[in-house]
This record gives structure tokens, C-alpha cells and sequence, in this order.
């Protein structure tokens, strides 16, 4: 089954930036390359069985594995050795990547409690976008009584768009709800 948004994407997205920013080749227009998702887990050091569970939550809302991110260096500050699991990942590609956009901008964002869009700053220069979430159980996969504990994630939207514009440009035709300026 393709994705709606990848359908919307191919015949709609792509011909409508061409004569918005003058492309010659359609090559040229930005598309979506992956997503990652990104949980942060200091907690990790002293409760083992927090990963584990946050990595089950992970699972569910992406339908991939996580991978567990480690400590590149030791911080004595926040008595972390190199090694220690501190995070957990998933990078989403091709049909997983356009569902779970599709999931994420329709069902998971409006659920937030007053929820009026997404920033519209949040491009690193390079037309990538990156959504801080601030609970798991906005997305329908996480049961709210089977979850341990609520825990925020990172999700990085990354495009081959040059600038920040295009990208803006791009999220907007897929229907991100950017916050009115």
C-alpha cells in the first residue's frame, strides 16, 4: 500500500514547487529523506529497566526497533562513562517515514493539550526541520495505562532542501501545521 502522503507528494507537491522555485529538473525539487526519533535517557544510568520500556514505546509508535545510543565520552559532572547507554533512535525511511509523518501531523500534533501548530523556526539553515514532543502518549499506538513513565522525544525531518525556505515550503504542501506567524 503507498503512503498518502508520498502519492500527495509525486502528483500534487512536486509540479506546484517546480513553478514556485523554478526548477529545470525535477530531480531538483527537495523531498523527504528519513526521520529520526530521538529519546534522551539520563535515567538510564540508574533505572536499566526504563530503556527497556521507553524502547517498547518507541516500537510501537514506529513499528521499527530502536537502536541505544551510548556515550561517546566520559562526564564526571553527570557520572556518565563512555559506553553508557544515554538514548535511543530510530531512523525512518521510504513508506514507514511518509506513514508516520502522515500519523504524526494529523492525529499525534492535535492531540497535544492546546495545541495551535508547530513552530515555524525550528530549520537548521539547511531545510531540515526538528519538532521537540513533549509526551509519548499523544500518538494512539502508546496505551496511557501500560506506560511507566511520560517521556518527551525528538523528531528531526530531514529533507534535501537546500534552504530553509524550500523545506518550509515542502512541510507546508504535506500539511505540517505550522503556528500563524
Amino acid at each position: 500500500m503507498a503512503a498518502r502522503l508520498k502519492e500527495l507528494y509525486e502528483s500534487e507537491i512536486v509540479p506546484v514547487m517546480m513553478e514556485h522555485f523554478s526548477y529545470d529538473n525535477v530531480m531538483e525539487v527537495p523531498r523527504l529523506e528519513k526521520i529520526v526519533l530521538n529519546i534522551g535517557m539520563g535515567e538510564a544510568l540508574e533505572n536499566p529497566s526504563a530503556l527497556e520500556a521507553a524502547s517498547e514505546d518507541l516500537a510501537m509508535i514506529t513499528g521499527q526497533r530502536p537502536v541505544i545510543t551510548r556515550a561517546r565520552k566520559s562526564m564526571a559532572a553527570h557520572q556518565v562513562r563512555a559506553g553508557d547507554p544515554i538514548g535511543l533512535k530510530v531512523t525512518l525511511r521510504g513508506e514507514r517515514m511518509y506513514s508516520f509523518l502522515d500519523r504524526l501531523m494529523n492525529i499525534a500534533l492535535p492531540r497535544q493539550r492546546d495545541f495551535r501548530g508547530v513552530k515555524r523556526t525550528s530549520f537548521d539553515g539547511r531545510g531540515n526541520y526538528t519538532l521537540g514532543l513533549t509526551e509519548q502518549v499523544i500518538f494512539l499506538e502508546v496505551d496511557y495505562d501500560s506506560i511507566d513513565r511520560v517521556r518527551g522525544m525528538e523528531a528531526s525531518i530531514v529533507t534535501t532542501a537546500e534552504t530553509d525556505e524550500e523545506g518550509r515550503y515542502l512541510l507546508e504542501a504535506l500539511g505540517m501545521p505550522f503556528a500563524q506567524a
